[in-house]
């Protein structure tokens, strides 16, 4: 048999092509060790600083809550206030003639509740909520080292739910109050507190909304949402931000099960601060009154008046002998500018009011029938009993004559008829005139835009709504899916309303 020979060009080619063959898998498996190597150095690496910053923010807490205290007061409640004005089963003839020689009288009884606070100052004061500390006959402040004072209310602000409470004692842990105005939303932060009881509670989470208002806890709301568990017990302690400071006080949650949803409330640090200095100082919060019922101004309401919605507040009334009307302004005016800042809402504008001393005379821009021109308006100090202060405002009385009811049906969904004298006195109306709202269609466009069954139309696209022919007759003149500006009163107070036209 003939073996051919393999020549040696071949020969060495083959060798070379082995030889590459061989470095190629050596070279597959040696990477195969290095990547490994690397990843575990990395993941150390990852180790070492999440641990450090763990380290860090037990640090932060271990710094701050030494300030943080345990409020516990005590209320007595007489036995005529227990159930409020819910019925007593017991009284009844039956139980009294039967059993009630058997059933001993009801006793008063000491009410108890918890909430948080913090230590500001070396003096003693401690920065809390009013719903915490309000109607309080003791008020009892512990320490986390376990010291235990009586502590004397300084003053309180239902307004903002902000409250200072006062204890006599030495060297007293105080925490750093920062700048609530510098926090960005998606910032880390920790609530301290003493939910349910359980004292000295940290949780931990971000700022995930800042200005909140319309939230219905107080008057002045310009609240921190965190989704921070914030739960009964925690109202009145800190919010605290990654470098120890307290940039809120925790206030309130929204929940629909009574528990925390991850949604919570706290006062910026700022007006917290600034509530609590004129509170030491004079043991309440003075604020300025303009004297004016507004309302913001949506995109519906802003096309009637060739507005844009965020650009100004509409005035819906203006009480008589208050700043505001020596000043001029109207009912149906819009304010775009105050202190020589634009007017974007309500809440702007209310708090802008509020922090203006009063006896000073500050500068207005308002558009009275779309002119725009500036006022001088000094500010009073904010009266006790607001609604008093108003008065009746809106339009001007006047003696109505009226006429026999006449229901029409279904304009923009609402049965109406003319405000009789004897409508006007059963339904507190007197010396007004306009038209009734009868009924609603709940599925109208009347009931969409929130006009109530009982309101009353005085104006209709800024005119007197003198008869429902009147009214009918703007009607008409508006193009479908266009909105009528209707002006409304409902209970004291007048508001602007935009129904669209179907």
């Amino acid at each position: 048999m003939h073996v051919r020979p393999v020549s040696p060009a071949v020969s060495r080619g083959a060798r070379l092509l082995l030889a590459a063959l061989l470095f190629v898998c050596a070279a597959a498996a040696a990477p195969a060790r290095l990547p490994a190597q690397a990843g575990d150095a990395q993941l150390q690496r990852d180790i070492e600083a999440l641990t450090r910053e763990s380290k860090a923010r037990a640090a932060i807490v271990k710094r701050v809550s030494s300030s943080v205290v345990n409020i516990s007061v005590e209320k007595n409640v007489k036995a005529s206030e227990r159930g409020g004005d819910a019925p007593d089963p017991m009284d009844d003839e039956f139980f009294r003639r039967f059993f009630q020689p058997r059933i001993p009288p009801p006793r008063d009884f000491r009410q108890r509740g918890l909430g948080s606070g913090t230590i500001v100052d070396k003096q003693g004061y401690v920065l809390t909520n009013n719903h915490v500390v309000a109607d309080a006959d003791k008020i009892l402040v512990k320490l986390p080292d376990g010291r235990q004072f009586e502590a004397k209310l300084v003053g309180r602000d239902p307004a903002t739910d902000v409250a200072v409470v006062k204890i006599d004692g030495g060297d007293l842990p105080v925490a750093k109050l920062g700048n609530s105005d510098e926090m960005e939303v998606g910032e880390s932060v920790m609530a301290i507190g003493n939910p349910f009881g359980l004292e000295q509670t940290i949780t931990a989470g971000i700022i995930s909304a800042k200005g909140r208002s319309q939230v219905g806890v107080t008057d002045y709301e310009d609240f921190i949402q965190t989704d921070a568990s914030i739960n009964p017990g925690n109202s009145g302690g800190p919010l605290v931000n990654l470098k120890g400071e307290v940039v809120g006080i925790n206030t309130a949650i929204f929940s629909r099960s009574g528990g925390n949803m991850g949604i919570g409330f706290s006062i910026p640090i700022n007006e917290a601060r600034e509530m609590m200095t004129s509170l030491i100082a004079t043991g309440k919060v003075t604020r300025g009154f303009l004297g004016v019922v507004i309302q913001d101004i949506t995109p519906e309401i802003g096309g009637t008046l060739g507005v844009k919605a965020g650009e100004g507040v509409l005035v819906a009334n203006v009480g008589p002998n208050t700043p505001a009307a020596r000043a001029g302004i109207k009912q149906g005016d819009v304010i775009v500018s105050f202190r020589g800042q634009p007017v974007k809402s309500v809440n702007a504008l209310r708090y802008s009011v509020a922090r203006v001393k009063p006896g000073e005379a500050v500068p207005a821009d308002v558009l009275t029938d779309g002119k725009r021109h500036t006022v001088s308006i000094k500010i009073e100090e904010q009266p006790t009993d607001m609604r008093t202060a108003m008065g009746e405002g809106g339009p001007e009385s006047q003696n109505n004559q009226g006429g026999p009811a006449v229901p029409v049906d279904q304009v923009l969904g609402m049965t109406l008829q003319m405000l009789t004298p004897e409508l006007a006195e059963r339904m507190g109306y007197q010396g007004l005139k306009g038209i009734l709202v009868s009924d609603v269609d709940p599925a109208g466009p009347a009931a969409a835009a929130g006009i109530q069954q009982g309101a009353l139309i005085l104006e209709v696209n800024r005119r007197p709504a003198r008869s429902i022919a009147d009214l009918k007759e703007q009607v008409q003149k508006t193009p479908s899916k266009k909105y009528l500006l209707l002006l409304v009163r409902l209970g004291q107070f007048d508001r602007y309303l935009a129904v669209q036209k179907p």
